[in-house]
């Protein structure tokens, strides 16, 4: 057993992580730089400047946890949330579910907006749950729901939530570089996202983003948010401002580099271009889904473009299916999560893995397994 490892090329087409691009992999093979060094400090302005372009922000603390989007989940809600507050989340799937979770943890007013998974959020639901709950703080949804492929339209949730005084939190984990996401002209107060998917680099890295109505209140709490970690206030001084900064923790260079080029690769293509690529594509799996007898659960305007949740057919051996796609064309795609388990498959035509060659290996291997 004492030999180096080398894993298999695997396709990855489920929920994440998608295959990575071979420019981010090259990148991840540099030197290593310790935290505090000069050049590495450089990079991180760079990575901030790139994150404004890919979240379409001007918000200064836009930065990225050295964690997956669950810890940007996590550091957003512990931000925000002092105990006692009342908040909404809007939940029609696993993972904001995973967000109640947490506000429980952190003794936040738990109120829970429920939707049928693999819909979009009801925005009449939204503003009739914040009439009889006024009071509220915060109204936190999921942008693309990974476990339903349901895609909420969260401009009109922000907007709500803002006309009856809350702060609005968005889950971007599955939407960032792959779906239209304006975070500024939406009125989004604070969103985290993660590295694996859209943006086509390794899992580890979660960007997050907090606007001046999240800060100021962050600044003003009444409680000092209950982590070191994820304090934003520390965060801040290791990311902020020009000259030496505020040590914080050990930065993972090597995976900073990695996500430096994987959201230059983005700037380079293009953000709308990357929107407008993702959903033509999507459009041209769907369609050859349908001809080998496969239909997508959500309905076309409410689906996510990069994401999408097939429906199984009666009698077919869902997990017998995904277990010959891995073995017989080491191929991966996503089983059904939560009240879907056992129901769909979800594929994944996200960031490097966004092309017809994709489309084309994953029908035919579908079409070989399902024969």
């Amino acid at each position: 057993m004492n030999r180096t490892f080398f894993p298999m090329n695997r396709v990855l087409l489920g929920p994440g992580p998608s295959n990575v691009h071979p420019k981010v992999l090259q990148a991840l093979s540099k030197p290593a730089l310790g935290h505090l060094d000069p050049q590495f400090i450089g990079l991180m302005d760079e990575i901030k400047v790139l994150l404004k372009y890919t979240f379409k922000t001007e918000n200064e603390a836009a930065l990225v946890l050295s964690g997956p989007g669950s810890l940007g989940m996590e550091a957003c809600l512990l931000n925000l949330v002092e105990p006692g507050d009342k908040i909404l989340v809007c939940v029609g799937g696993y993972f904001a579910n995973r967000m109640t979770q947490i506000v429980e943890k952190i003794d936040g007013n738990l109120i829970t907006l429920k939707e049928t998974w693999g819909r979009a959020i009801d925005p009449n639901k939204l503003e009739d749950a914040l009439k009889q709950n006024p009071d509220t703080k915060i109204v936190a949804f999921v942008h693309a729901e990974t476990s339903t492929g349901a895609l909420s339209d969260i401009k009109t949730l922000s907007e709500i939530a803002h006309k009856f005084g809350a702060l609005s939190l968005a889950d971007v984990v599955t939407s960032l570089g792959a779906v239209e996401l304006r975070i500024d002209e939406w009125q989004i107060d604070a969103a985290y996202s993660c590295s694996q998917k859209g943006l086509a680099c390794v899992a580890g890295m979660s960007p997050i983003t907090f606007g001046p109505r999240a800060v100021e209140f962050i600044k003003k709490r009444n409680i000092p948010v209950q982590s070191w970690f994820n304090d934003l206030n520390l965060l801040l001084g290791y990311w902020n401002g020009p000259g030496k900064r505020i040590y914080h923790h050990t930065a993972p260079s090597n995976q900073f580099y990695g996500l430096h080029e994987a959201l230059l690769l983005l700037k380079e293509e293009g953000i709308e271009n990357s929107w407008k690529r993702h959903k033509e594509n999507s459009i041209k799996l769907v369609s050859r889904l349908e001809e080998i007898g496969l239909e997508p659960l959500v309905p076309e305007r409410e689906r996510i473009p990069n994401l999408l949740t097939i429906k199984i057919p009666e009698g077919v051996d869902e997990l017998k299916v995904r277990m010959d796609l891995l073995n017989k064309h080491n191929l991966e795609i996503g089983a059904g999560l939560g009240e879907l388990a056992g129901k769909v498959w979800r594929i994944g035509l996200m960031g490097y893995n966004s092309n017809e060659k994709m489309i084309n290996y994953c029908i035919n291997a579908l079409k070989d397994v399902l024969q």
